[in-house]
């Protein structure tokens, strides 16, 4: 089987993981959150992870970085909507500090490759 570029990369990998825990803490909202933050959260934390993919794929650094830029916004999204879900009791306090220390990493991955795809390296 082959392995993409993308799945190489450890941010991939973490905004991966990330998505499965929003997957597995929304799981237990309540239903009327449907379409609200389950929503809008399990998007965001999908987002990350499919932009860096998607960039993989590009030719040029530029468009590669804008696509790193989008999965940055998204993982800013994320964390906006968990601090929401916590301020709602959606969120018990173990989650919520699991999940911005993951959106903080990601965002530190996120951001050294941003620099370096705007580099051209």
């Amino acid at each position: 089987m082959r392995l993409y570029a993308f799945e190489k990369l450890r941010v991939w990998q973490h905004s991966r993981q990330l998505a499965v825990k929003i997957y597995k803490c929304t799981k237990g909202f309540p239903s009327e959150e449907k379409f609200g933050l389950t929503s809008q959260m399990r998007r965001c934390a999908v987002s990350i992870s499919s932009n860096v993919a998607e960039g993989t794929g590009r030719h040029s650094s530029k468009d590669k970085a804008r696509f790193t830029e989008i999965a940055y916004s998204s993982a800013l999204e994320l964390l906006n909507q968990s601090i929401l879900a916590n301020d709602l009791e959606l969120l018990d306090a173990s989650d919520y500090n699991e999940i911005r220390v993951s959106i903080t990493d990601i965002t530190a991955m996120l951001d050294g490759l941003y620099k370096s795809q705007r580099s051209g390296k």
